[in-house]
């Protein structure tokens, strides 16, 4: 693998870096005589919180503008008429957002965040009865899902024994797919709920989301299955109506560029909405903006759901939240979508493999050595059961912050304005976007990884 490689496939797949605003040394306050402080660095963070399209600076502006002209008026009067009042500020935002997750239009909404929506749609879809109490999902899972799962089940007065929480098997540095559905089959009779993360945030897995949920299904239909879709929305194609998935949510600030804290999103399958009515409706956390638009503002007591996952909205959006939202989905709609940015993403996750495997401080999977100075990787090496990240884990560890390897690494890294995510105690995750990242800043950062090894060799 050389520079003039990375080139070549530069050449061939494009790269929408001009669309994004990206630090600088400068900006990063990092200072490295050997780079003029306007050098941009090279992110490779998405995976954590996106960068900045440039067009969201303006189309916030757009909203603060609306907000000091006119107030409270441009919810129904906005004085730029070609946007949107504010009263209906998220719907544009839906043929935008179905695509991103393989949905129909009536099957998603922007709202909440991520673990509220969690807990929003658990609190609507755990339905213990008889013994069919218990929720499957993976051990290790980001702590507020295992806090959402588990505060469900006490809430219905169960307690943890009502948690079946998997793990990879000893060696196995990710959770493989036999042992979710040997499990799904011998829990079928007491499950209540399943719910999985599309991708695995420490790992990088790629869950087979299809496979995982329709046998969840042959086994008993009555089983409610959901997604936690974090790390999987806008990093790989997903066909959640097509799949039969139950309920799924997400955030929008990772590889949706939206901003941090910006707002989710959420998909419940047609068939738990469209017969929604005044008389005929499925309990769920509800307030007046999942009330029929038309009735609103007569401020009945009386619930008209919308006939769409637009009725398990709560309140009124941030207007401003949902046009960095927009912003960053309409990027996804000019360069093709994610499928078509899934084709770069298989090939420059594949380039950043081959480069780190070539390396003499590469340490297979398999080789139980914790001793040996270097790295190994966690993510599966199967493209089709990850997503853009790898997660590296450096060795030996050294319980001392200043003397462990991940740490002197990651410093060396920053040092170089090489943004990346560090998970201690010894895993960097690196994530090479299609939309912003390229094969040379891709081959340009594992380079600067060796020679921080090198470095620590040479004194190890």
């Amino acid at each position: 693998m050389s520079l003039e490689e990375a080139k070549t496939l530069d050449a061939k797949y494009p790269t929408y870096k001009d669309k994004f605003a990206v630090p600088t040394f400068a900006s990063l306050g990092i200072e490295n005589d050997k780079f003029d402080p306007a050098t941009p660095s090279i992110y490779l963070c998405g995976n954590s919180l996106g960068l900045m399209p440039k067009n969201t600076r303006k189309v916030i502006a757009d909203e603060l503008t609306a907000w000091a002209e006119r107030g409270v008026e441009s919810h129904f009067n906005h004085p730029d008429k070609s946007l949107t009042s504010w009263v209906d500020i998220d719907l544009p935002v839906v043929p935008l957002l179905a695509p991103i997750v393989g949905a129909k239009e009536n099957e998603v909404a922007l709202m909440g965040s991520l673990t509220a929506n969690l807990n929003a749609l658990l609190i609507h879809f755990y339905k213990p009865e008889g013994k069919r109490t218990k929720i499957l999902f993976e051990k290790k899972a980001f702590p507020s899902d295992y806090y959402a799962f588990l505060n469900i089940v006490k809430l219905f007065g169960y307690d943890e024994s009502h948690l079946i929480q998997l793990e990879p098997e000893s060696g196995e540095t990710y959770l493989k797919t036999e042992n979710i559905l040997k499990a799904i089959d011998e829990h079928k009779d007491e499950l209540a709920l399943v719910c999985f993360p599309g991708i695995q945030y420490y790992t990088g897995q790629f869950f087979q989301i299809e496979k995982i949920t329709k046998h969840v299904k042959s086994q008993n239909p009555e089983i409610k299955v959901g997604w936690d879709l974090a790390h999987a929305a806008g990093n790989v194609p997903l066909q959640l109506h097509d799949w039969g998935v139950d309920f799924a949510a997400w955030c929008s600030y990772k590889y949706l560029n939206s901003g941090p804290g910006a707002m989710a999103g959420i998909f419940v399958h047609e068939q738990y909405t469209k017969d929604n009515s005044k008389t005929k409706f499925n309990p769920r956390l509800a307030g007046w903006w999942g009330n029929d638009s038309g009735e609103r503002f007569k401020m009945l007591e009386e619930f008209d759901p919308i006939n769409s996952a637009l009725s398990y909205r709560q309140s009124n959006p941030s207007v401003l939240d949902v046009v960095a939202v927009k912003s960053s989905l309409e990027v996804f709609q000019e360069v093709g979508g994610v499928s078509k940015l899934r084709e770069k993403s298989i090939v420059l996750t594949q380039f950043l493999e081959d480069l780190l495997t070539s390396s003499k401080y590469y340490i297979a999977q398999d080789d139980k050595d914790t001793n040996k100075l270097g790295f190994r990787i966690l993510t599966p090496l199967n493209q089709e059961e990850r997503g853009c990240q790898l997660s590296v884990l450096f060795q030996p560890h050294f319980e001392e912050k200043s003397k462990n390897i991940m740490e002197k690494v990651n410093g060396y890294l920053h040092d170089h304005a090489i943004i990346c995510d560090e998970r201690r105690p010894d895993v960097i995750r690196l994530a090479p976007l299609p939309l912003y990242n390229t094969f040379e800043e891709t081959f340009l950062a594992t380079q600067r990884i060796f020679e921080a090894l090198d470095s620590v060799a040479e004194n190890h």
